[in-house]
């Protein structure tokens, strides 16, 4: 599956006439700088929306930057809990809602209509941060059901996106782990888990963590189309060297392969991840739920106009026909010949790369320690 030349987006022009830098326009819809949506369509769950009208008068309905609002999400409860077949862990957190990353193909955009946002630019842009967090999982874990078992990180959103750098609540969250030794897993697209090496040192020496980083081209330009406020390949290839020297069980996950977009690169980026220094691998197909769909589907008419077409038959392709299927068991690998091309050749470069029974180790549960209950630690000052 080769790429298509794909002819540039005409420059948007202000009523000035000069072009605004870095933002590009195909068939009406303006790629902003630095965001993966091009638009912002209102929750699903509004039953009445406003709707911007072009009065004859050049109003830019669109603005050509769009700002990031960082809100303190004051959610009760910190640790999630699911019970899925096909999913390696029972309970994560989730330190943020939205993500600034603006991955176009995320998956867990339509969780902001929850919040009767957009899971467009509202979701790159509408950023909420879990508050308190040390006091509060320190109560969850202090309960006397509780039981131990990892904590995985980065499953919905990135906990390493660029907000972290200035609220530092994942670093809050590992300090807290790490006190009573709780075992944690975690994803990231981003270069600055390497801030915390020297938690994630601890953690490891105790065997407690283990950290895959998600790489998803070795393409600057695709990347910058595709997820453009993340690290760059070179960074996430270095971080896991990084991690690896440390003495990080660190693996690699590729996701998604996208058909026709970087399914190509399957092969070069199993071996550059090895080359790294990734212990194993593991890909998820492209999956495209709810409002998800006709972002992508937007995204590929504004970059890649002559693929669209393409792209989306072989989306259906692998699932049933349908743009998106759920079931269990398949919706992270698809179905159907393209679907098993592509774990074909995956399953085959792992093996080329040595890596093909290859895991990261278990953690352990067995050191856990709940922190005391603060009713008990009044104790102490008598």
């Amino acid at each position: 599956m080769n790429d298509q030349t794909e002819p540039k987006g005409q420059k948007v022009k202000d009523r000035a006439g000069s072009a605004q830098a870095g933002d590009e326009v195909n068939d009406g819809l303006r790629v902003l700088k630095g965001r993966g949506a091009v638009s912002n369509a209102p929750s699903r769950f509004l039953h009445r929306v406003n709707q911007p009208v072009d009065d004859g008068w050049e109003q830019q309905l669109q603005p050509s930057r769009v700002g990031n609002q960082a809100l303190p999400d004051r959610t009760v409860q910190l640790i999630t809990r699911n019970t899925s077949p096909d999913i390696p862990f029972s309970q994560s957190i989730n330190p943020y809602k939205g993500c600034e990353h603006g991955c176009i193909y995320c998956f867990a955009r339509p969780t902001h209509a929850f919040l009767d946002l957009s899971p467009g630019l509202d979701f790159e842009t509408r950023l909420f941060f879990k508050t308190n967090v040390a006091e509060r999982l320190g109560q969850e874990l202090a309960r006397p059901r509780y039981r131990c078992s990892t904590l995985a990180m980065g499953t919905n959103t990135d906990p390493y996106q660029p907000l972290e750098k200035e609220k530092c609540v994942m670093r809050e969250v590992l300090q807290t782990l790490l006190e009573v030794r709780h075992p944690v897993s975690i994803v990231t697209k981003s270069a600055l888990i390497l801030r915390d090496l020297d938690l994630l040192r601890d953690l490891a020496q105790q065997q407690l963590v283990h950290v895959s980083v998600s790489v998803t081209t070795l393409s600057n330009e695709l990347k910058t189309r595709l997820e453009p406020r993340t690290a760059g390949p070179a960074a996430r290839l270095r971080a896991i060297s990084t991690l690896r020297e440390a003495g990080i069980p660190t693996g690699a996950m590729l996701a998604p392969i996208i058909p026709f977009i970087n399914d190509q690169e399957v092969e070069r980026l199993v071996s550059a991840c090895a080359d790294a220094g990734a212990q194993m691998m593991a890909y998820i197909l492209i999956r495209l739920p709810l409002e998800v769909a006709d972002l992508f589907e937007e995204w590929l008419q504004t970059h890649y106009p002559l693929k669209v077409e393409r792209v989306m038959a072989a989306i259906r392709d692998t699932r049933g026909g349908r743009v998106y299927r759920s079931e269990w068991g398949t919706r992270m690998v698809g179905q159907g010949q393209i679907a098993q091309l592509i774990g074909a050749r995956f399953k085959a470069a792992v093996a080329k790369a040595g890596l093909s029974d290859a895991d990261l180790p278990a953690l352990r549960t067995d050191l856990f320690q709940p922190p005391r209950d603060p009713a008990d630690r009044q104790q102490d000052l008598f």
